[in-house]
């Protein structure tokens, strides 16, 4: 289940749709049992937790953080997505996408981090590109790394 918290009440923002393409990429990795937070945050709370989480005093568009809850407990939460809305906003306009494709792809982007797949090494990086290239084409966005 994928939950919306729009902290900063955009109003410009289809939550119906995020959560849905969500959900479908969730389901498509055998997750969709796991519970997904997806926060949509200000630059300032993404500056603290950026600073708090990974020691960078600065803005960022996109963070996760997984679930610690022990397996034990029997939930199946997978984790948060924190999105500044106004660092994606600015950068789709800077590279001329659609703020919503951008925004899916934050979204998506940061639910591979959860999922375990990351960007510190080329291999990694073309591996973790490859599958959001793959799945944005799927539902009709365009290859965000062109």
């Amino acid at each position: 289940m994928v939950v919306i918290q729009n902290i900063i009440n955009d109003e410009n923002i289809d939550e119906d749709s995020l959560i849905k393409v969500c959900q479908d990429f969730l389901t498509e990795n055998s997750v969709e049992e796991s519970e997904l937070l997806i926060r949509l945050v200000s630059p300032v709370e993404i500056q603290v937790l950026n600073k708090e989480y990974r020691d960078k005093n600065q803005v960022t568009n996109v963070l996760s953080f997984q679930s610690d809850i022990p397996e034990e407990i029997g939930e199946a939460l997978l984790g948060d997505v924190v999105i500044c809305v106004d660092v994606v906003r600015e950068e789709a306009l800077l590279s001329n996408k659609k703020f919503s494709d951008h925004l899916t792809h934050m979204a998506i982007h940061g639910i591979l981090h959860l999922l375990g797949h990351d960007h510190t090494d080329m291999a990694s990086a073309n591996k973790m590109e490859s599958i959001e290239i793959e799945y944005l084409d799927k539902i009709g966005i365009d290859n965000p790394y062109n």
